[in-house]
């Protein structure tokens, strides 16, 4: 019998936002103002909402409030413009080793293009740790769906079964596994033990974390 052909790890597929950014309490910070400002009558909004765009945010609490939607977007682009975009631990290093071994890398956020403005505003080279950057524009579905990972793997050249994707929230994890790809959990915005059924593997940082554990985690995925 011929042996099993072994499956190439051909691309790393990140979020953004509590996956290269540490960027999570801040955005805490945020919502939290406007969620008590506009429902004061649901403590802990800001709690529920993580990790969803701001169209299901809108779409689900503000319907019909025209007037806060405004306000909330003109609030968020002046914030995201004031905002600390702190790579988390480990993260840039474990990008750059990827790519020196021909790994493809794309960033897949639901952040819109100004958002990302911003982030090339404090960090310029910021592209060049990516083969690929989508954001909101580029998807006709959000997260969970699996529509922004499936057309980032195909932006890349790669199968399903060939890439791991990097997310920190529950919407994010469900869309990789919707689109069949190794998940790895950053537990920067969720507990280790709420995200951990929807991974294959939980990290809190990238520290001690490298090309060689998402090589094992493709072939305990897909050669099982």
């Amino acid at each position: 019998m011929d042996e099993m052909k072994k499956v190439k790890f051909k691309a790393a597929l990140f979020d953004l936002d509590g996956v290269v950014f540490d960027t999570e309490s801040q955005y805490s910070v945020f919502w939290g103002e406007m969620c008590r400002k506009y429902h004061p009558e649901i403590p802990g909004l800001e709690n529920k909402i993580k990790g969803q765009t701001l169209v299901q945010i809108f779409d689900g609490y503000f319907d019909g409030m025209d007037e806060a939607k405004r306000d909330i977007r003109k609030n968020l682009d002046e914030y995201e413009a004031r905002m600390t975009y702190s790579f988390i631990a480990g993260c840039r290093e474990f990008i750059l080793s990827l790519r020196e071994k021909g790994v493809k890398t794309a960033l897949v956020t639901s952040s819109n293009d100004a958002k990302m403005r911003c982030v090339y505003r404090s960090w310029p080279d910021f592209g060049n740790l990516f083969d690929a950057v989508l954001t909101s524009e580029d998807f006709d579905e959000s997260k969970p769906s699996p529509d922004c990972y499936l057309k980032a793997a195909a932006r890349l050249g790669a199968g399903v079964e060939e890439c791991v994707v990097f997310e920190d929230s529950f919407n994010g994890l469900r869309s990789g596994n919707a689109a069949g790809m190794v998940v790895v959990g950053l537990s920067t915005t969720n507990p280790a033990d709420a995200i951990s059924p929807l991974c294959d593997k939980v990290i809190s940082d990238y520290n001690h974390f490298g090309h060689s554990q998402c090589e094992a985690l493709i072939a305990v995925k897909h050669q099982s």
